[in-house]
């Protein structure tokens, strides 16, 4: 990877940018003092890029009955059965800013069952550690454990598409050494 790409392969992003992406990438320049480079790397094509965005905030910012910080906890676990470095660091970070808790991120990294979680965390994380070393054994038992945990079926909804959107990322981030911001790893420390 060199320095100025975001990922191993050779796809600079289009230049210029669209108007309509660039003022997304200062928005998200003003918002976060970066522009992440997952969405450096996807603006090679911008109809990708658009895509992946359109999907990223409906299951990550869209109204849901589960907290962001909840999503962002999904992300953290599918990506570390996952080993998705790249996840991993951005959305490790996202945790510890939003549960205000550094510890609460590292644990969710190595190893989720030792953080302090309620018990309809523990049932959502489970949920989304079988999708994503298991899918095709996910039963109605399972669903069963997340409604007695008190999720809707629209919750168990965005729990798979979040643990599913995340399976596919990681593997997209892994399989082109898709590197994060050296800011993540400072962040809400």
């Amino acid at each position: 990877m060199t320095k100025d790409l975001p990922t191993a392969l050779d796809l600079p992003m289009v230049d210029p940018l669209p108007e309509d992406t660039q003022r997304y990438f200062d928005i998200c320049q003003d918002k976060l003092g970066m522009i992440p480079n997952v969405l450096r790397a996807y603006a090679f094509d911008i109809e990708k890029l658009n895509a992946f965005t359109a999907m990223y905030n409906n299951l990550m910012l869209a109204d849901s009955g589960l907290t962001k910080l909840e999503r962002e906890m999904i992300a953290v676990v599918v990506s570390s059965v996952n080993r998705c470095f790249y996840c991993l660091t951005a959305h490790g970070a996202a945790v510890r800013a939003l549960s205000g808790d550094p510890k609460l991120g590292e644990m969710l990294v190595m190893n989720w069952r030792v953080a302090d979680l309620n018990t309809r965390q523990r049932a959502m994380l489970g949920f989304a550690e079988k999708i994503t070393r298991a899918s095709s054994e996910i039963a109605e038992y399972d669903r069963e454990a997340l409604r007695d945990a008190g999720f809707s079926e629209r919750d168990i909804w965005d729990i798979a598409n979040v643990a599913g959107f995340f399976n596919m990322t990681n593997r997209v981030a892994s399989a082109t050494d898709m590197r994060p911001n050296d800011d993540y790893h400072a962040q809400a420390r």
